[in-house]
């Protein structure tokens, strides 16, 4: 297969590429594009033998769910079984945007695309690119991120070719993402609603629009093995070609830590990479320093995470050492990212 790749302007119409796009999902195969939180692998939802491709040229385990992306508010009828007053509330704030609602499936929608649930993930991505590609795809399309399974979702198309050239139709360049990580999820199935993936959208926001909201203890925990509600809480996920491990604790014993651990490593031979935050990254001597934001700057942190992730593999890393991170807003959601790439390997200092 040679995988087409068309670069989309926003200030020009794009009609041409988008209706080709279209016509390819339409047809069953695979188009790539941007949203506003990472590049999505985009197939009809609809379509079982669609759904089917999309794992097959992830290596995607087929128990995790894809999410249906849709772009208005009047195709969620068709996709569920009822629509919450909760549902309701989070879409009138947060769609088009970063969050994904896990709803009971209607039957027009396939196990193929749930990965075998009852439940199906929703959202409207906040993109012109994406959501012009649904409607011209027929308004339902499943779209986990365009990377190979378990590797760094990507934020540029160049990411998405690394992994699918030859393996999928198209790829519509739309530039550099916005967000840099993927939506929030909340499952609206229970009583109180449940994050299952944090993201962009935060517990407290959520909780402004529809009173109490808990985090799945999973979300910052390693594997439990029970079958996935939502992409991401199951497998190694977002993970470099290199070993990783997180070193936690006080700033000026992990910068010690680090360097040690990264002296050893290189004395042995091996080339080390480490994620630093602006305000430590002059404390690093030795090694492939990659500076990721500073501490204050959540969202810039969020957005060059899977693109430090990916300079590694470029450069032949055999080891990196991250410093953790906490934020205020999209702490949860960055470590984890973090704690999923690296197998939840952590060193407390």
């Amino acid at each position: 297969m040679k995988t087409i790749i068309i670069k989309i302007e926003e200030d020009h119409g794009n009609k041409e590429a988008i209706a080709q796009a279209g016509r390819i999902i339409r047809e069953g195969g695979l188009v790539a594009f941007p949203t506003e939180t990472v590049y999505g692998l985009g197939a009809d939802a609809l379509q079982p033998q669609a759904a089917e491709k999309i794992y097959a040229a992830k290596g995607r385990p087929s128990d995790n769910p894809l999410i249906v992306h849709i772009c208005c508010m009047e195709d969620l009828a068709r996709i569920v079984t009822e629509v919450p007053k909760q549902a309701e509330l989070l879409a009138e704030k947060f769609w088009p945007g970063p969050l994904t609602m896990i709803l009971k499936k209607s039957l027009c929608v396939p196990y193929e695309t749930t990965g075998g649930l009852d439940t199906v993930a929703v959202r409207m991505p906040d993109h012109p690119t994406a959501l012009a590609l649904i409607r011209a795809g027929g308004g339902y399309i499943a779209a986990p991120s365009a990377n190979t399974s378990g590797r760094p979702s990507p934020t540029l198309a160049e990411h998405v070719y690394e992994d699918m050239d030859g393996r999928i139709d198209m790829i519509l360049d739309g530039g550099a993402v916005g967000i840099g990580i993927e939506s929030t999820i909340v499952d609206l199935t229970e009583d109180v609603p449940v994050i299952l993936r944090p993201g962009y959208i935060s517990q407290e926001m959520l909780s402004d629009a529809v009173g109490e909201v808990r985090f799945d203890p999973a979300v910052l925990a390693a594997d439990t093995g029970a079958k996935p509600k939502a992409p991401g809480m199951k497998y190694k996920h977002y993970a470099p070609k290199a070993e990783m491990l997180l070193v936690e604790g006080e700033a000026e014993k992990v910068t010690a830590k680090i360097n040690e651990l990264a002296a050893r490593d290189i004395s042995d031979g091996k080339k080390v990479g480490i994620i630093a935050a602006a305000e430590t990254v002059d404390s690093y001597k030795e090694g492939v320093v990659l500076c990721i934001g500073g501490r204050q700057e959540e969202e810039t942190i969020a957005r060059n995470l899977y693109r430090l992730l990916r300079e590694f593999d470029r450069r032949g890393v055999d080891m990196i050492y991250s410093e953790s991170f906490s934020a205020p807003r999209m702490g949860q959601a960055i470590m984890n990212r973090l704690l999923k790439a690296a197998g939840h390997q952590v060193f407390r200092v």
